[in-house]
């Protein structure tokens, strides 16, 4: 005779904690932890964003490096580090004021340019924090210069 007792308690128990995160998410917390390991070298910071960068697929890739080569540019003085596994860039206090979500780390559409609270574009009672980078131009180059600039003017 089975014990049916048994297998609906077994059909009918929680999820384990890590089943609650896919494995991206799993990926970008270890990321996360290792990242507070290693922050605060100033050349192991600027290397590992290259080295995120590297990583990316080809399409990823070419948008990172612009998008790098625009930020270091138009906000000389953020530091670049990793968030996440994300190349992002922090003020003098440390505090993250944009990151790079290439599309690739979470399998979406595009690739975005996030900023974070400490960018200083607050513009009235709403505005966009977050923007899709689906490929780049000069267009796109000269925009993201601008809100670079005004994201650290405040």
């Amino acid at each position: 005779m089975t014990d049916t007792r048994k297998s609906a308690k077994t059909a009918t128990a929680p999820k384990k904690a890590t089943e609650k995160f896919s494995a991206e998410e799993r990926a970008a917390m270890k990321a996360r932890a290792a990242e507070l390991r290693t922050q605060g070298k100033k050349a192991d910071d600027l290397q590992a964003v290259l080295d995120a960068i590297a990583q990316m697929a080809p399409e990823d890739r070419a948008v990172a490096e612009r998008v790098h080569a625009t930020v270091s540019a138009a906000a000389p003085k953020l530091s670049p580090r990793t968030w996440y596994g994300m190349p992002a860039y922090a003020n003098a206090e440390g505090k993250i004021v944009v990151c790079f979500k290439n599309s690739g780390k979470f399998n979406t559409r595009y690739s975005t340019l996030e900023f974070q609270d400490a960018a200083s574009l607050d513009d009235g009672d709403v505005w966009p924090v977050s923007f899709a980078l689906p490929m780049w131009t000069p267009a796109v180059e000269k925009k993201v210069a601008a809100l670079m600039k005004a994201a650290v003017s405040g």
